[in-house]
């Protein structure tokens, strides 16, 4: 019998096919910010390009060996704290946050000591801080070791993911916004009270208003947004030099490697612009189709919570990790298309990385993990339903006879 439902694209292979598209496109478009005027008319590996690619196929295996093991010690909860496994992985990122900060440990570009040297990769410990608060607000509220339904218990809750947020805020102010909002937001789906949230989020805008207050390159990029005409050459620069790649990409782009802007006027072009020159290069088309496979990605997230109603830790990953990679992807577009102030967020998958693609795609591999898990469970509980229903009586056939 023709069994139409193998033939059916499931959740799980709807977010692979995002992934693997996010991370093609941005071997392409890394690759082609890379290419330097050198005479050459074809097409030239360059060393970053060449790199992005290993790190891309690395990420990759990452994503499907997460997506394919029993994930069940992320959940467990020990018989105290110091026995829980995920309490170590929390504390291992926040150690490493710390340790970044220390002179001639933590590497330091562009005025910012954000990288750790780990042989020939550099680790950026803001990556594995922001998914081990979304772990462990999933964890927290899962198992609830205090009482998160008084306010004393939310703010005991609230300590240890205000704490990465200290240490990332003095050298990424952008992640740590980024960490601070998708905490807010899986308070929300947490049902943790309104007005608790109301006497919470007052105080945390207030620091956020006093560390930009306090770093005046920060103050400067704000007040640049207003008029970035004002300084063209100075904190204006980078806006400028995007909105140009917008404007002469039009529908279709100038093509995949025919970009100008890259060419030493658009700074960042591999990392935080670099939808700027999909842009330039692939047009709207380019800029359509990244958006749609990251419309995938919060689909999928968000099939995957509904699917996992009667899991609160899984209901609660599933949409952390797709507020993750979505609010960031939307705030690098919102960045780079000049409607927020510069902030340093790189765009998910796609942006030139080493441990942030590695991370984010072991992320989205407990993700594909849900997903396959949930389709399967209802698949399963959808044949023992049809197991047990009865079959219907066939109907007796009525003879007539035709008088003669």
């Amino acid at each position: 019998m023709f069994d139409a439902s193998i033939y059916r694209l499931r959740l799980h292979h709807v977010l692979a096919l995002c992934c693997i598209g996010l991370l093609l496109l941005g071997v392409l478009m890394v690759q082609s910010a890379a290419m330097n005027v050198n005479g050459e008319t074809g097409w030239q590996w360059s060393e970053r390009g060449a790199r992005h690619m290993v790190y891309a196929m690395v990420a990759m295996v990452a994503f499907f060996m997460i997506g394919h093991v029993d994930t069940s010690v992320i959940e467990r909860r020990g018989s105290t704290l110091a026995r829980t496994p995920l309490v170590w992985m929390v504390t291992s990122a926040a150690f490493l946050c710390l340790i970044v900060l220390i002179p001639h440990v933590g590497i330091e570009v562009n005025g910012a000591r954000r990288w750790l040297p780990l042989g020939f990769l550099q680790v950026q410990p803001s990556d594995l801080a922001k998914w081990a608060v979304v772990l462990l607000t999933a964890w927290w509220f899962t198992h609830r070791p205090v009482n998160v339904d008084r306010l004393s218990g939310l703010l005991l809750t609230l300590i240890p993911m205000g704490l990465f947020c200290l240490l990332i805020v003095i050298q990424d102010f952008g992640t740590a916004a980024l960490v601070g909002l998708v905490t807010v937001m899986m308070l929300v789906v947490a049902r943790v009270k309104w007005w608790h949230l109301a006497m919470v989020i007052p105080p945390a805008l207030g620091a956020a208003v006093w560390f930009i207050a306090h770093k005046e390159y920060r103050l400067k990029r704000l007040m640049a947004f207003t008029d970035p005409w004002a300084a063209p050459q100075g904190e204006g620069y980078h806006m400028i030099q995007s909105l140009l790649s917008f404007s002469t990409g039009g529908s279709l782009g100038r093509g995949l490697g025919n970009g100008i802007q890259k060419l030493g006027y658009l700074p960042e072009d591999t990392t935080d612009f670099i939808f700027s020159v999909i842009c330039e290069e692939l047009g709207l088309f380019g800029a359509l189709l990244t958006v749609m496979l990251y419309a995938g990605i919060v689909y999928v997230a968000y099939r995957a919570m509904r699917m996992n109603k009667g899991n609160t830790f899984a209901r609660l990953l599933a949409f952390g990790i797709g507020a993750m990679v979505g609010t960031q992807a939307m705030i690098n577009i919102a960045v780079a298309t000049v409607s927020v102030p510069t902030k340093g967020l790189s765009l998910p998958l796609i942006s030139a990385g080493g441990s942030g693609l590695i991370v984010t795609c072991a992320a989205l591999g407990l993700l594909y993990n849900l997903a396959r898990r949930a389709e399967a469970s209802a698949e399963d509980e959808l044949l023992l339903i049809l197991d047990g229903m009865e079959m219907p009586e066939p109907h007796a056939t009525t003879e007539f006879k035709i008088a003669a």
